[in-house]
């Protein structure tokens, strides 16, 4: 045996022999490997160059299908076998039989599940070991816990792993970062690098990233709900372009440049628009956007797009307009430049960037604020609404017009920091913002003026009646009612410092929906109506949804320009006589100053009576002689002049009994006799 056994080895080294030297008789040429090396370089530097399309093999506890456990152990052989994911020491090896309802009745029932996708309940030893009472790690046990499918996090709490899931799904992270199978087919990457997808608006194509509702996660942040806000900011920059063009524009805050975008390719050689953000992501999307436009970008040597079949003709390849993109931070370009109108809409508020929009600001420009912290804005964070806008608020019934004139407020002292006064042109509270847009007057008289506007509100807590007070008046004897009399305590509260003057321009409201119904604007035609019929403090009549002259819509301009000159082209400040003629101009525009705040007739309805419907209470007010109209900070609020004792007075006269109370009453009547 020992024998035969030596010359199978003998046998064997001489088969290895040959197979070396067959080998060596066959060697490429230096010339062969150097080719091939110089290959392998390039494909190695090729590999590099492309984004890694691998993907991490997802836990096997993670599967779609019952069936996706039984392909990792082989049920249908003979013998015993373990179970895939449970240690020896937990569960022993047994038939198939068993570990098949094992596998159903305990891994396959106990999941969490995401996106179409179980995660599995899982005893191997992937966490690490729970040390025991004594603080032995060596001595303690393993805890059964779930994978993320998104992190590959281990949670060994089920309630635990659905909270942590719903903060993936928060961020945006709503994909699984591992493949259903290995041979799942890998999309393309975009361009960009990232997939993403188009959104067409107002006729202007922009891309999106997938995470593009989420701003903590996608530095393209674009929200589908401000469409009213990038409406009624366009309307305002049309209004302008029609006083004085070209106009220097700024959008301060890109993100995916849509709102910049929309600007130049509907009011083209008026406007010449820069994008700014601070983000190499944005500052690349905005680019690829205005290519997507057909607009060439300011000092890129790139042509923009052209057809479909990528050929740029003479119609189709010629730009339509001209875009500035900079990587810069809103409050810099700002110092460094002036414009003659700049949107602020940052994440959150907007207070950071005011010195800087006012210092370079041209005379009779514009600068709109978008504030979207409605948290701080709308009283449910007071101690925030201190630090940001300086001002002591509570929850009351008009709380929206409440955050629009603290807003204001916060705009008029930044631009009396530098010497100029503000004209509010507008001022919109809905549920996602609060945009407010100001025309800016130089000068410190008009600082003077606008800072006299800034007053405290009294208000009453118990009745919410209210009234801006007035320097050397004692709070309880400022308001009309009688609470702080008949009730203990002081039932009165100063709030502000707000803005006490009008939120409106009639005139500029009525160029507004011009400019709207010119862009077929629709979505906002109904609101700009709305706020026209709150300027004038009047019900919107039927006849002018139909005939919009005699809403006062159209407005003639002078044939000559008069309103735009050299001087306000070049956005120099005005002889004496001009300066004072326009301001003149100006005032004319705004009609009666409407009343501040409104009464909201649920908030004062009595009980045990049928209030009258609101347009017939409207139509009573009227008939008692004082001005009324609907407003858009509550569907049913009333703007009126009249006091609250007087208007709760107008509801009581008109309001009926319910069926209820009368039956009540006319029961406990019968019993008396």
């Amino acid at each position: 045996m020992a024998e035969l056994k030596e010359a199978d080895a003998a046998q064997l080294h001489q088969e290895d022999v040959d197979i070396k030297r067959g080998a060596a008789g066959d060697a490429p040429s230096v010339d062969d490997q150097t080719a091939d090396q110089t290959a392998k370089n390039e494909a190695a530097s090729d590999s590099d160059s492309k984004p890694s399309t691998t993907t991490p093999e997802r836990h096997i506890s993670i599967q779609t299908k019952l069936e996706g456990f039984e392909m990792l152990v082989d049920l249908n052989g003979a013998g015993r076998k373990s179970c895939p994911l449970c240690p020896e020491e937990k569960f022993k090896a047994c038939y198939s039989h068993k570990l098949r309802r094992h596998l159903q009745n305990l891994h396959w029932k106990v999941y969490v599940e995401f996106e179409g996708q179980r995660m599995c309940i899982c005893h191997l030893p992937c966490r690490n070991l729970k040390p025991s009472l004594s603080g032995d790690q060596a001595s303690g046990r393993h805890v059964a816990h779930y994978h993320c499918v998104v992190c590959s996090v281990t949670i060994a709490r089920k309630t635990d792993m659905v909270s942590h899931l719903k903060r993936h799904v928060n961020k945006g992270e709503t994909e699984a970062s591992y493949s259903g199978s290995s041979d799942a087919q890998i999309e393309e990457p975009a361009p960009s690098g990232q997939a993403f997808e188009i959104m067409k608006e107002l006729g202007t194509n922009v891309q999106l990233l997938p995470n593009h509702t989420t701003p903590q996660k996608s530095d393209t942040y674009f929200n589908r709900k401000m469409r009213p806000n990038r409406q009624l900011v366009f309307c305002s920059l049309a209004v302008l372009a029609e006083e004085r063009n070209p106009l220097e524009c700024l959008d301060a805050f890109g993100a995916t440049g849509i709102m910049g975008l929309q600007w130049a390719k509907h009011l083209r050689s008026a406007v010449k628009v820069t994008i700014t953000d601070i983000s190499d992501t944005c500052v690349k999307m905005i680019k690829e956007n205005c290519e997507l436009n057909n607009m060439r970008v300011d000092g890129s040597p790139r042509a923009p797009r052209g057809g479909p079949d990528g050929a740029a003709g003479e119609v189709k390849g010629a730009p339509i307009a001209t875009v500035e993109v900079a990587k810069m931070d809103a409050n810099v370009i700002m110092h460094l430049r002036s414009f003659d109108y700049i949107h602020l809409d940052p994440y959150g508020t907007a207070v950071n960037y005011l010195d800087a929009a006012f210092r370079n600001v041209r005379n009779l420009g514009i600068i709109s604020v978008t504030s979207t912290d409605t948290g701080s804005l709308y009283s449910k964070s007071p101690n925030v609404t201190l630090r940001h806008y300086g001002c002591h608020i509570v929850r009351t019934e008009y709380y929206k017009e409440l955050a629009a004139r603290m807003v204001v407020a916060t705009v008029a002292r930044a631009a009396a920091r530098c010497n100029k006064g503000i004209e509010v042109l507008l001022a919109v509270a809905l549920e996602h913002f609060v945009l407010v847009v100001v025309r800016v007057l130089r000068g410190p008289t008009q600082a003077d003026e606008s800072a006299k506007k800034l007053r405290k509100l009294v208000h009453c807590q118990w009745c919410e009646e209210r009234v801006f007070l007035k320097l050397g008046n004692m709070t309880d004897d400022t308001l009309p009612c009688n609470c702080h009399g008949s009730l203990p305590g002081r039932t009165a509260v100063q709030l502000g410092p707000l803005w006490c003057g009008p939120l409106f321009n009639t005139g500029f409201l009525r160029r507004m929906l011009s400019a709207a119904v010119q862009h077929s604007m629709d979505d906002i035609q109904g609101l700009v109506k709305t706020l026209i019929c709150e300027s004038e403090c009047t019900v919107l009549k039927s006849s002018a949804l139909t005939n919009q002259a005699e809403c006062g819509v159209v407005i003639k301009t002078p044939p000559n320009g008069e309103e735009s000159g050299p001087a306000d082209q070049s956005g120099k400040r005005k002889s004496g006589e001009e300066s004072g003629n326009v301001v003149k101009k100006l005032k004319s525009d705004a009609s009666l100053e409407h009343p501040p705040f409104y009464y909201s007739i649920h908030r004062h309805s009595i009980r045990g009576m049928n209030m009258p419907k609101l347009n017939k209470f409207i139509q009573y007010l009227t008939e008692a002689g004082f001005r009324v109209g609907r407003t858009h900070f509550d569907p049913t609020g009333v703007r009126t002049d009249a006091s609250l004792e007087q208007f709760k007075s107008v509801l009581t006269k008109y309001s009926v009994p319910t069926s209820s109370n009368t039956a009540h009453t006319s029961t406990s009547v019968e019993k008396t006799i």
